[in-house]
Order: structure tokens, then C-alpha cells, then sequence
């Protein structure tokens, strides 16, 4: 998380590609969703096909999570966001909307939904908490 966050920062103001902003949130905010995911299932005694499928989840929302926020930040009311809107923006900061376009990366996030409730598809019912919980991630930014 430390090597995302200053990777996040080199980035102020850089001209960034696609990867290395997925790159830069996946070591940040997909860390730690990610983490909680799996350890959960550690908790529970999950068997290591089972952990595969929560990591793959784990880093669809993490990247997903994040997404949502960067588009929120463009788009996104301050009564709801709690922060002023284009404020990443303002600081340079890299965020997918900047490199794709609100559009784009709303239909990234549709592509990451999806890619989430397909790694878990087989787990049944025991899985329904996480398809809310990515499809509320995803929603907020819809």
C-alpha cells in the first residue's frame, strides 16, 4: 500500500496510461479490499480454489471501488461525496475519468462488476453479501 500511495503521488501532475493508474489503485484501496475479502474466507476455512475465486472478487471490487470514486469526484454532488467535486482534478491527481473519459470508465466499471460476480458465480447463496456489496460499489457511480 505504501509503494501505491507514493506511486500516487509521483503521478501528480504526470501524463499516465490506463495501466499504471489500475496499477496504482489496485496496490492502494484494491489492497485492502482485497485483504478483507481473503480474509475472510481464511476465517472460515476456505479452501484454496475458494480463496482464488475471493481474490479475483477482491481485486474487481478493490479497482472498482476506486473507479467509482474517481468518477464521483468528477461528476458527483458534494452533499453526497462529502468532498468538492474535481478536486482530484484540481491536484493532478491520476485517475481513470482522466485518462478515459467519464463514459469509458463508467463502462470499465460495468466490466469490473462483471468480473467480480463472475469469480464468485459458483459459490451460490453463502456469496449473495458480496454480489450486494459489488453491485452497490458500482451502482453509486451509475
Amino acid at each position: 500500500m505504501v509503494g501505491g500511495q507514493a506511486a500516487d503521488i509521483l503521478a501528480e501532475g504526470a501524463t499516465v496510461e490506463l495501466a499504471q493508474v489500475e496499477s496504482i489503485h489496485r496496490r492502494k484501496t484494491g489492497a485492502l479490499l482485497r485483504a478483507s475479502v481473503r480474509i475472510g474466507g481464511l476465517a472460515c476455512g476456505a479452501a484454496p480454489a475458494t480463496l482464488d475465486r475471493l481474490s479475483r472478487y477482491g481485486d474487481s471490487i478493490g479497482l472498482a471501488f476506486q473507479v467509482a470514486d474517481d468518477v464521483l469526484d468528477e461528476i458527483g454532488n458534494p452533499e453526497t461525496t462529502g468532498k468538492n467535486a474535481q478536486r482530484d482534478r484540481e491536484l493532478g491527481k491520476a485517475t481513470v475519468p482522466a485518462v478515459l473519459g467519464v463514459d469509458r470508465a463508467r463502462e470499465l466499471l460495468g466490466a469490473l462488476l462483471a468480473r467480480a460476480l463472475d469469480a464468485i458465480d459458483d459459490l451460490g447463496s453463502p456469496a449473495d453479501p458480496l454480489r450486494d456489496i459489488a453491485r452497490r460499489i458500482v451502482g453509486r457511480a451509475l
